[in-house]
């Protein structure tokens, strides 16, 4: 049962991982293109930084880094007359009551806690490259709309959110369903963050078996578990093809792009 209960560990990351990593998207491209000077650099540091670092680079350095830092403020908050230096060489000693999770938790406990840090290192790598397909159709819409909207009378924060924020998607959705399927092939990489995915149990369940999992062992059948991890991908993102076009197909509808006018003529 591990191996399925494994889908499912997968399938939650990418529900988990794809509304957080278009929200710091979102963010990241709003900061990008701000009047506010610090916050624009903020946006345009963040999707430079994240997307010129290698993934599988990112993802071993990030994790520990980020588990580090939660730490540190548990320290800092739960133990404030510990005297000792919290780096003593290569090690990073904190007291016992800030450590996440804390030692004597249960071993579901030291699960979960690796499973939301590796998704939320997800959603920030994956977020500066949905940051940077939204900031680009943020400026594919037509200029002189916004100007319209603000010789109309209407602030620019209304501008931003009744005008630029509604048509930005029919322009953003191609890179962002590009960016959806490198996510779906991404995910074996929770292998290397010590999560048990798919890929940990198919070679653990494939290879000869060891005592812990039966008493009978049986041949390499490795192969044939990652072929039936192949064809789990090529399902679920020819599942998530149709969804997209689906949606693509409802966003374009009567606007004045490609796609809309190809509608259109089909239509008549």
């Amino acid at each position: 049962m591990a191996i399925y209960y494994a889908v499912g560990t997968v399938l939650l990351l990418l529900a988990l991982t794809g509304p957080m990593a278009l929200l710091f998207g979102f963010g990241g491209a709003s900061a990008a293109r701000s009047g506010f000077a610090p916050l624009r650099w903020f946006g345009k540091t963040y999707i430079a930084i994240v997307r010129g670092v290698p993934d599988i680079a990112f993802f071993l350095f990030f994790v520990i880094a980020l588990d580090q830092i939660f730490e540190y403020i548990r320290h800092r908050l739960k133990c404030p007359d510990w005297d000792q230096p919290i780096w003593q060489g290569n090690d990073f000693v904190v007291c016992a009551a800030a450590k996440l999770p804390l030692n004597n938790a249960p071993q579901w406990v030291h699960e979960t806690h690796g499973f939301l840090i590796a998704a939320l290192t997800f959603a920030i790598v994956f977020g500066a490259f949905a940051a940077s397909v939204l900031y680009g159709a943020m400026q594919a819409v037509p200029h002189a709309q916004l100007e319209t909207a603000e010789a109309y009378g209407m602030s620019p924060r209304q501008t931003f959110w009744r005008v630029l924020v509604p048509q930005m998607w029919v322009y953003a959705l191609p890179g962002l369903s590009n960016l959806w399927m490198i996510l779906i092939k991404a995910t074996p990489l929770l292998f290397l963050l010590g999560v048990e995915d798919i890929v940990y149990w198919a070679r653990e369940l494939g290879g000869a078996k060891r005592p812990q999992f039966t008493a009978y062992p049986h041949p390499d059948w490795r192969m044939w578990y990652f072929l039936a991890l192949l064809v789990f991908y090529l399902c679920f993102t020819k599942l998530s093809e149709v969804v997209l076009d689906r949606i693509m197909a409802r966003l374009t509808h009567g606007q004045a792009t490609a796609a809309g006018e190809a509608q259109r003529k089909a239509a008549a």
